[in-house]
């Protein structure tokens, strides 16, 4: 059982872990952990925290969203990321598009050296000036930029020893609604998809190692949102795209996915070809979907272990490094 993960992803309330938390991270269908801003509070606690987390479970993928700008879940001692629209920003006027190839991999050397196995990243949405929730966290407005930027930055990810996760597949741009708080609809066909939101995906299939499905739905594809449609994952993205790698449904709380209860959805989004499914801010939703997995017989699976980081990173060291050095001198410079 110790290569093998459970495939649901929850969350923890608190910096440290209270005797639920400890007894449902031992259930053996909990595979992931995701970490959010309240369970921070320095680089120490939050190393003793996954270390506890560890020492209940070996086989679990620690997780967190990490992005820079309005998303960035730890600070203090970490590098203050601005938004990667800022960074694009800067790359173009100092023609410097190695800064994120650099700075990928500071975000994630220093998220490594905590023992963060991966952070959810790179947001692959084109910014289509229409969506309330993504704006600024894509890379741009030009989904050329978007492929060229992105693939720098995996670039930096896997340098550092960190797997990537496209996201929001197959693209959360072109929407004003935030799918956390209600269903997006975007009516486009399949043909202004593949031409804007779905190219970088076709572009980075064999870069990417995970890709996240959003909570929007595209009518003149399929009835159903992403994470529960096999159309989109089976036919389009496995078939069509001819991605190889792990599916990761968003968070299965967010009014974007709402409908039925979270087994049900966890249920959907298995049928349809996720190989994890995420549940957050509901701990009795989590509970009531741990016994439903046994009773729908569930097993945990290896290819979840491919979400692991790949590479240890002493946090004194990384500090020191001149790369790390150079990099939060540009980070100075474009927040001055």
């Amino acid at each position: 059982m110790k290569d093998l993960y459970g495939r649901l992803m929850i969350d923890i309330n608190g910096k440290n872990l209270s005797d639920e938390d400890k007894f449902i991270i031992s259930n053996k269908h909990v595979g992931g952990l995701i970490l959010f801003s309240r369970n921070f509070e320095s680089f120490e606690q939050l190393k003793n925290l996954i270390s506890e987390i560890h020492s209940i479970k070996e086989n679990i993928i620690i997780a967190v969203d990490q992005e820079g700008g309005r998303v960035q879940r730890f600070k203090n001692e970490f590098s203050l990321i601005p938004s990667m629209q800022e960074i694009s920003f800067y790359a173009k006027e100092n023609n410097d598009m190695e800064i994120f190839t650099d700075l990928a991999w500071l975000i994630s050397s220093e998220l490594i050296a905590v023992g963060i196995d991966i952070n959810f990243a790179p947001v692959l949405d084109v910014d289509e000036k229409t969506s309330s929730i993504i704006g600024d966290r894509a890379f741009s407005n030009n989904v050329s930029e978007v492929i060229s930027y992105t693939s720098k930055y995996i670039d930096g990810m896997h340098d550092a020893g960190m797997k990537s996760t496209g996201k929001h597949f197959p693209g959360h741009g072109g929407v004003y609604e935030d799918s956390h708080l209600q269903l997006p609809i975007d009516n486009r066909s399949m043909e202004d998809l593949i031409d804007s939101d779905i190219k970088p995906y076709i572009k980075l299939k064999d870069k990417l190692d995970i890709v996240m499905c959003g909570h929007i739905l595209f009518p003149e594809v399929d009835a159903n949102i992403p994470s529960f449609s096999s159309t989109w994952i089976q036919d389009i993205l496995k078939k069509e795209l001819n991605y190889q790698g792990l599916i990761i449904s968003d968070d299965l709380s967010m009014e974007g996915a709402a409908g039925e209860n979270c087994s049900i959805k966890i249920r959907d989004s298995f049928q349809a070809g996720c190989d994890m499914a995420i549940i957050c801010n509901n701990r009795d939703e989590v509970k009531k979907a741990l016994s439903f997995l046994d009773d729908i017989k569930i097993e945990p699976i290896k290819n979840i272990s491919n979400m692991k980081k790949v590479k240890d990173v002493d946090w004194h060291k990384l500090q020191s490094n001149q790369r790390t050095m150079k990099i939060k001198n540009k980070l100075n410079e474009i927040r001055s």
